[in-house]
């Protein structure tokens, strides 16, 4: 299958987990496995399967910045790449969605750490981080460690 194919596959089933986070306190089991366990599993499957095809042919490599260019040249690495994008942005947003559940956090503070989440990824987790942070400080008995 062409790599804009299997692109084309894996935003809809990786936005399916940013929907269900939306809607975490509805049916936070479900959440739970769906974008915490279901949907990262299927992207890491993914992105194993595109890597151990297609590592071996690749040009680049991690030693300097025109190496890493020359990787994402290869049109099933890029892809590799952007499915590790949606595997780790989604476990790292299911992760933020249960550990401010555990704390007490309304949700509604959380949806807009989960946007940046999906957006821009470690600077969510960084708003997220501190966001919880925040309210560990102001409430200590209610703050879960992160």
């Amino acid at each position: 299958m062409p790599p804009e194919d299997l692109f084309q596959i894996a935003n809809p089933i990786a936005m399916l987990g940013w929907i269900a986070l939306t809607f975490a306190p509805f049916a936070p089991r479900i959440t739970d496995a769906v974008a915490a366990l279901i949907i990262p599993m299927l992207m890491s499957v993914a992105y194993s399967a595109l890597i151990l095809a297609y590592w071996s042919g690749a040009t680049g490599g991690y030693n300097s910045l025109p190496d890493v260019m020359a990787l994402f040249t290869d049109p099933h690495i890029a892809l590799a790449g952007w499915v590790h994008y949606l595997a780790f942005d989604l476990f790292v947003g299911a992760w933020a969605t249960r550990r401010a559940r555990a704390a007490g956090i309304n949700h509604l503070l959380v949806l807009p750490h989960l946007v940046l989440i999906f957006l821009f990824g470690p600077a969510g987790f960084l708003t997220y981080y501190a966001m919880h942070w925040a309210f560990q400080m102001r409430s200590p008995a209610k703050g879960a460690t992160p």
